[in-house]
């Protein structure tokens, strides 16, 4: 009887953990992204317009150091339109040998937008978790093969940007 009080408690404090931790509640497996934000990032400098936007690659941890974003040209206007003041902004470069889902997680609440041929390439989903910055947001997107693909960020004041873009992988339940 004993061990079955034990057992209850344990449960109970396992639960309570797990409502502590801003990480745990993603609704999807972010096993991968979680697992790259516990690598050391490769520090690169945010591009101020398409030709010095730094190329990215799948699967890699990356530190975009950001600038004062009325200094950055964005390659489309970007998909928020309410301002904030103090807002830093960048550019990264894309381009993928295989079309799909991709995920882009940030650390931060930036505004992220995927610029193919001058527009926006709209999102599928998206989840953040407040409190958590490992990673706080991830974007899902349909991504083409073969394209230079414009990855800007805006909308928030940090200087610094931690990043992943990692291939989803499909699942007969779940392809998110």
């Amino acid at each position: 009887m004993r061990w079955i009080v034990f057992a209850a408690f344990g449960a109970a404090a396992a639960a309570a953990l797990a409502d502590d931790n801003p990480c745990a509640g993603f609704t999807w497996d972010v096993s991968r992204e979680r697992a790259l934000f516990a690598t050391a990032a490769e520090p690169v400098p945010g591009g101020k317009n398409d030709a010095s936007a730094p190329l990215l690659a799948p699967d890699q941890l990356y530190e975009l150091a950001l600038a004062p974003q009325e200094q950055v040209a964005f390659a489309a206007p970007p998909g928020r339109k309410k301002g904030v003041e103090g807002a830093s902004g960048g550019l990264a470069r894309l381009h993928l040998t295989a079309a799909g889902d991709y995920r882009i997680a940030l650390d931060q609440a930036f505004w992220i937008d995927v610029v193919a041929n001058h527009q926006i390439v709209a999102s599928k989903d998206f989840q953040g978790r407040p409190g958590c910055q490992a990673p706080h947001k991830i974007v899902l997107y349909s991504l083409p093969a073969e394209k230079d693909l414009i990855l800007q960020f805006s909308g928030a004041t940090a200087e610094r940007l931690k990043l992943t873009i990692t291939p989803v992988a499909k699942t007969a339940n779940d392809a998110r």
